[in-house]
């Protein structure tokens, strides 16, 4: 089930992301750090409405934020529509413990049914340029890429933008 997130369940979403930056960072990704993503992150989604988690047996597995907020760091890049009805994907997570199962499908299957349910043109996200499965996951799923962003407080290496037109 995937339901919209209320302040109360940001401490277990914490110890998904903590837990995937962990897994990440030994796998040689270091795409999340102790600076993202953070408690004000989550809370600033929660107050916008714009957190969703997975849950499985009642239990905190996943999370996605879908926004309608576009990041500064977005602005040079050359969109294939646009920039006034999109939606932008953050922060998708699944426990490393359970990844491979599918539910980060769901969750980018319940965001692109959302985006279209209310007639966005399109569907925004980066992700780490050295994550190559990442990548390939949205490829998969039909997201063209587009350019490369930086975040310097969370890497040297560039994030690659990928846009999907509904």
């Amino acid at each position: 089930m995937i339901r919209k997130a209320v302040k109360k369940d940001i401490d277990a979403i914490l110890n998904i992301t903590k837990a995937c930056a962990a897994y990440m960072i030994e796998c040689g990704i270091f795409q999340w750090n102790e600076h993202y993503p953070n408690r004000l992150a989550f809370e600033n989604d929660v107050a916008r409405n714009e957190l969703f988690v997975l849950e499985v047996d009642n239990e905190i597995k996943g999370c996605i934020v879908i926004s309608t907020l576009m990041d500064e760091e977005y602005q040079p890049i050359n969109w294939l529509t646009k920039n006034e009805n999109n939606v932008y994907i953050h922060r998708l997570a699944v426990h490393p413990k359970i990844q491979g199962k599918g539910y980060a499908q769901q969750l980018m299957s319940f965001a692109e049914n959302y985006a279209i349910e209310n007639n966005y043109s399109s569907i925004r996200l980066d992700t780490f340029s050295q994550n190559k499965r990442n990548q390939k996951f949205y490829e998969l799923r039909g997201y063209e890429r587009l350019g490369d962003i930086y975040f310097p407080k969370q890497s040297e290496f560039p994030f690659h933008c990928y846009e999907l037109i509904l």
